[in-house]
């Protein structure tokens, strides 16, 4: 097998390089421009939301889209039970 020589850069114009700059230089500004978008707290606010829908939406419905009543159920008497202890210490406290 015969060693295959280094391929030799291609000679490129001075119009050419500022050409591949320029559009470099529009992609780096669009680039910055989405980075500086999502960085906007209310962007990070709508999609945190988003997240919380989602994850709720998994817990309290079935891979089908209905309600699932016996995880609702659960979480709802969990939360109960939460408040119920809250309660009664601040009772006991106060």
């Amino acid at each position: 097998m015969a060693d295959k020589a280094p391929a030799k850069p291609a000679t490129r114009s001075a119009k050419e390089i500022e050409a591949d700059l320029a559009a470099t230089r529009e992609r780096l500004a669009g680039t910055i421009d989405e980075l500086a978008f999502r960085a906007q707290p209310k962007e990070l606010a709508k999609r945190q939301m988003e997240d919380v829908k989602l994850t709720l939406g998994g817990i309290t419905h079935t891979p089908g889209g209905e309600l699932n009543t016996q995880k609702l159920a659960m979480m709802l008497g969990g939360v109960s039970v939460v408040l119920l202890t809250v309660g009664l210490l601040r009772r006991s406290r106060g």
